[in-house]
């Protein structure tokens, strides 16, 4: 009699429940990039239910202009953050999840929060600056001084050039050259402020280099 050969082992099967604790567990493993992506969802929404000249006059007065700058920084460098310009969503949706939320989880949340606000802070700050010197020596009008200026952008580009760490050579040098040349083409061909204040975010990303270091391990004692 010919032995019976064993049954192949079957796959597990993906069910609706084991979907949603897989995606539950993912969003859990970076929560500070998916509770900044959720608070821009609900502004979003809210953009979306004003009227064209009630959103520009209502993001103005959270814009990191040098006018708004100048008279509540803090503020508006806080709720500056919480607001898209437009209003659309998805596509920072798709940027988040590529790029915040696998340096979150390589950095801590933590030290990915300090390299985000260092590039949205002093980004603007350098923008804005450079702006203020051009409108003071007649290159630009001074409306520019009340320009719109919202959004994320600045601390993605730090936390995009912060994960050239992150890559092992060569692929980081690659990775690397496409990210200066992304940002660095409209620096040089463009003349919006806000050009300037990309490629700044990206040094200051590539400058906080010390924070991706490992922190050391607590050596034991032996025992005595």
């Amino acid at each position: 009699m010919t032995p019976s050969s064993p049954a192949p082992p079957t796959r597990p099967r993906t069910t609706a429940g084991s979907w949603i604790r897989s995606v539950g567990s993912w969003i859990r493993s970076a929560p500070g990039t998916y509770i900044w992506l959720a608070a821009l969802f609900v502004t979003a929404v809210i953009v979306h239910q004003m009227s064209p000249d009630f959103e520009e006059d209502f993001l103005r007065q959270r814009s990191t202009n040098i006018h708004e700058l100048s008279r509540d920084p803090a503020r508006v460098l806080i709720t500056s953050a919480f607001w898209i310009d437009g209003g659309r969503w998805v596509p920072y949706a798709v940027l988040y999840t590529v790029f915040h939320a696998p340096a979150e989880r390589w950095l801590g949340t933590l030290r990915w929060l300090a390299v985000a606000l260092a590039a949205h802070v002093l980004a603007t700050l350098v923008s804005e600056g450079v702006l203020a010197w051009a409108i003071r020596h007649g290159h630009v009008p001074p409306a520019a001084a009340n320009t719109l200026d919202v959004g994320v952008s600045y601390a993605l580009a730090g936390v995009v050039a912060v994960l050239t760490y992150r890559i092992p050579a060569p692929w980081r040098y690659v990775y690397l050259f496409a990210v200066l040349v992304f940002y660095g083409i409209p620096l040089i061909t463009g003349r919006a402020f806000t050009d300037l204040g990309h490629f700044a975010s990206v040094l200051i990303g590539l400058a906080c280099y010390p924070l991706t270091r490992s922190r050391p391990k607590t050596k034991t004692l032996p025992a005595q």
